[in-house]
This record gives structure tokens, sequence and C-alpha cells, in this order.
């Protein structure tokens, strides 16, 4: 009979713990494996029909999109996934319609410099707050995590303020500017990431003679990789579809020096019978998936660095 009271200093086993001391399997992992992996034929066939069906409501839109942009201009919005009149033409004249090279170029190289100057300054502030101990850390990092409580419309305004009176406006800058002092969000996603690197391997370098930029950058950053690109994934794909800081920002401008979700909203008003356009949607529907597609590539290529860095996250706390 196993003794109930436990030794004061140590710690009690988990029930995990406990069960796969004795061979059984723990309560968690049982119900993983009889949700994940079902044991009965009809398990399977109703996962495997779930999985299905819910693939072809993601996949909807995206397949709606690829018909629409086929269509001539009567047919745009007739609901069929299958064109009665394929117009391939369209993927031709949409470059004589509208900037779309400009637009995505734009969309492309802002995008970069938010996600690199955002994964590298969060990165440097994350590891700051994992590594160093100093007073008042847990409340400054406290202070870091209660910025995301912010509605982004309380800080719309003060923002606005400060890149009028530097004199960005209309240009880049006010795009990925931000960025260069991090982002709440991804200082705590990297410092989860730091928080598991064994600290020994810092102490190790520290006795070599390495400095405290060192650290972060010859053994903290190499070990981070795939939590760093999942930052910068997060990022590229979110100032990709950054419409409203264009919108404030950009719309000054001329129409080629707007950026690519700014640019297909322009284009809807472009060609609106109210506005006095022809209806010709179906320019904007090739754009849109023109536009769409960086990110199907970026994500494929990046899907390896995603999957792992998502699970290492999942087992840092």
């Amino acid at each position: 009979m196993s003794a109930t009271l436990q030794t004061p200093g140590v710690a009690r086993p988990t029930p995990e713990l406990a069960a796969a001391a004795e061979g059984a399997p723990a309560p968690r992992s049982r119900w993983r494996r009889a949700v994940s992996q079902p044991k009965t034929l009809a398990g399977r066939a109703v996962l495997a029909i779930a999985l299905i069906l819910f693939s072809l409501l993601f996949l909807y839109p995206f397949v709606w999109l690829v018909a629409a942009s086929l269509k001539p201009r009567g047919e745009v919005f007739d609901n069929a996934l299958i064109p009665r009149t394929f117009v391939p033409e369209n993927y031709v004249e949409v470059w004589n319609q509208l900037p779309l090279l400009s637009w995505m170029w734009n969309s492309i190289a802002i995008a970069l410099l938010a996600a690199t100057a955002v994964a590298i300054s969060s990165s440097i502030v994350a590891f700051g707050f994992a590594y160093f101990r100093f007073p008042g850390r847990g409340l400054l990092f406290g202070l870091v995590l209660a910025t995301m409580m912010l509605p982004g419309a309380v800080t719309m305004i003060p923002i606005y303020l400060i890149w009028k009176e530097t004199g960005f406006l209309g240009t880049w800058v006010p795009l990925w500017g931000m960025n260069l002092f991090g982002s709440a969000f991804y200082i705590f996603l990297q410092r989860q990431f730091y928080l598991g690197l064994p600290r020994e391997l810092f102490e190790a370098a520290k006795l070599d003679g390495v400095n405290n930029w060192g650290l972060f950058w010859r053994i903290a950053m190499p070990l981070s990789v795939p939590s760093f690109i999942i930052v910068f994934l997060f990022e590229f794909q979110a100032s990709w579809n950054n419409l409203q800081a264009a919108l404030i920002y950009l719309n000054a401008g001329g129409v080629e020096d707007f950026t690519a979700p700014l640019g297909i909203a322009y284009a809807m008003t472009k060609y609106s019978p109210t506005a006095g356009g022809q209806g010709d949607y179906q320019y904007v529907m090739v754009a849109s998936l023109l536009v769409t597609l960086p990110m199907l590539i970026l994500f494929a290529f990046g899907q390896r660095y995603f999957i792992e860095g998502v699970a290492t996250q999942g087992r840092k706390g």
C-alpha cells in the first residue's frame, strides 16, 4: 500500500508519470490516441469524411475565385464553379488594366522589411527576458504583454500624429518602421522558445569569453531558426494583407504607389457601375488570385519550419 503523505521538498509524481511507471498508458495519451487514431473501420471512415468536408469548405472560396477569373464580365457572379465561357485572355488584359506588377512589388518589399525588422527586434528583446535575471523582470514583461490588450483604434491617432510630425506620411516607413521596436506577441513567442534552451550552453560560452551579444547571435539564434521563421511568416502575411495601414498612409500617393490590398480595393471602386465603371470585375478576380499566389508559395516552402516551430512552441512553457 503506497503512502499518501508527500515528503516535504519532493515533488509528487503526476498522474501521467505514475501511469507510465506502472506500465499503463497515461489518461491524456489514451484520449489523444482514441481521437487521432480510430481503431475501427467506421471511426476511420468518419474521420476521413470529416477531413474531406472541411477541406472542401476551405477550398471553395479559392476554387470560386479561380473560376470567376476565367469568366466574361456578365458571368462573374453566377456562382458556377465551371465557367460556361472560358476567357483566359483576362490574365493578359489585367496587366494593361491595372498596375498590378507595381502593387505586388510594393507589397513584397514592405512585407520583407516589416517581417525582417520585427523578427530580429522581437528576438533580441525575447532573449533578454529569457536569459538575463534582473529585478522587475516579471513586472516589465507583464507590461509588455499588457500592450496586446490595447485596441488598435486607441493607438491609431497617436501613431498617425507621430508619423505626421516626422514627415513620413505618404512613404513606406509607417508601414514597417514600428516593427523596429518589436511586437509583444512575437516577444512572448520567442521567449517561450529561449526558455527551453539549456542554460549550460550560455554559461559555457561565457567561460570561453563570449560577450552578451555573442550569446544571442552565435548560440541562441542558430538554435531558434524554426521559431524565427514562424515569426517571419506570421508578420509577412500580416503585412501583405494590411489594407488599413496602406489606406491611411499611402492614400495621398499615386496609384502605382499602392500596395496589393489597397490596389484591389481601388480596382473594385474603379470598375463599380456606381462610380462610372463598366463592371469589369473579372480583372479584380484575376488580380486577387495573383496576389494570393505569393502567400501560397511562401507557406509551401516554409511549411517544414512552420510545423516544426509550432510543435516546438507547444512543448515549451
